[in-house]
């Protein structure tokens, strides 16, 4: 068996080693066809199979309601930003927004290019190692939506609630969705670029109550418009099939796990024992308020930033890989997605354990 290093990338991320080694068994013949998955048609009823199914698995491990849309668009995320204020913000309408670190600001400042913006609550005066309480948030009244980031990739900042608004809640949820469960009825829109508990990259999945699509904005490319993926299956123009099909075995995978309930116990017992390790150290430190502390991606600084780069070449010749944290902010980071085991967790905080004794 090949062996594999422990990845901590915050995305691309890792991906379940079961589903690498089940795309690699396939790559060549798919299920005695002669060909690859990637070499289909998307029209063909082989590739329709292998789309219905991962949409039914991801239905199933969240729960979601029958009418919501399941959609697995192109573009990323970050294309959301755009994507979102053109089909659910109308003209002279106001979209609340709330910022919590640099994914919340980026997708604020696109919506700005196509409406009016109200940014309810900001993370700025606690420097983004907090979210503000929502009875500090400035709320417009007949809002479109109120759109968050329920987990920062690089802050390192979670909520651990869900806003209670009257607007439609819209949430990205690219670094956490699958982590735990979730009520999906609570929002109007859910969105995920796919490359962090998903799959590769290129593929972006959302999740959008039926009754907010079909009102797009006139200039809204037929791209974009949200009716045009769901009349279409997600197939109106060629999709990205080969992302779809590897985003099909993860939800496979996850269901052999035990779904999101086993996800939220592997996760806990991880962000655990390495926050436990950061906390009990004076070597190491973190600066996010415990309660607002990401799940996912854990930012971890050094006593003395003059040891980073001597930390980062002993973890990568420990196996230990992409603990550099985001050139933003500096520092280390660890991802610690789904596909990341316990034993990932506890190498890693035994060489922090290490390298403190060596260095402190």
């Amino acid at each position: 068996m090949t062996k594999r290093a422990h990845n901590f990338c915050a995305g691309p991320a890792a991906l379940p080693t079961a589903v690498l080694e089940r795309a690699q068994a396939e790559m060549l013949d798919w299920q005695g066809k002669g060909l690859s998955v990637m070499e289909m048609s998307h029209r063909s009823e082989e590739f329709v199979a292998i789309a219905e199914k991962a949409e039914q698995d991801l239905r199933e491990l969240l729960n979601v309601p029958s009418h919501y849309k399941v959609l697995f668009m192109q573009g990323g995320a970050s294309q959301q930003f755009a994507q979102i204020p053109l089909n659910l913000l109308p003209e002279g309408a106001t979209a609340d927004y709330v910022e919590t670190g640099i994914w919340s600001k980026k997708a604020l400042e696109e919506a700005r290019r196509f409406g009016n913006v109200n940014v309810a609550a900001s993370g700025k005066a606690l420097d983004f190692f907090d979210i503000p309480a929502q009875s500090e948030w400035q709320l417009t009244k007949g809002a479109a939506y109120l759109h968050y980031c329920s987990n920062e990739t690089i802050g390192g900042v979670q909520f651990d609630w869900v806003p209670e608004v009257e607007a439609p809640l819209v949430v990205d949820m690219s670094s956490d969705i699958l982590s735990r469960p979730i009520d999906v009825s609570r929002y109007g829109m859910i969105y995920a670029g796919a490359q962090k508990n998903i799959g590769p990259s290129g593929l972006v999945v959302a999740i959008v109550r039926e009754d907010l699509i079909g009102h797009a904005r006139s200039i809204c490319p037929t791209m974009l418009n949200y009716k045009t993926a769901a009349d279409n299956g997600s197939m109106y123009n060629t999709p990205a099939t080969y992302s779809w099909y590897l985003a099909g075995l993860v939800f496979e995978w996850l269901k052999e796990q035990g779904g999101v309930a086993a996800m939220e116990q592997r996760n806990r017992a991880k962000k655990e024992l390495l926050y436990k390790a950061i906390d009990s150290s004076d070597f190491y430190t973190n600066p996010i308020r415990p309660a607002a502390r990401s799940w996912m991606n854990v930012p971890f600084r050094l006593a003395d930033e003059r040891l980073d780069k001597a930390f980062l070449a002993g973890a990568e010749a420990r196996g230990l890989l992409n603990l550099k944290g985001h050139r933003s902010v500096g520092g280390m980071r660890a991802s610690i997605y789904n596909a990341l085991g316990l034993d990932a967790v506890e190498a890693l905080v035994a060489y922090m354990a290490e390298f403190e004794k060596e260095h402190a």
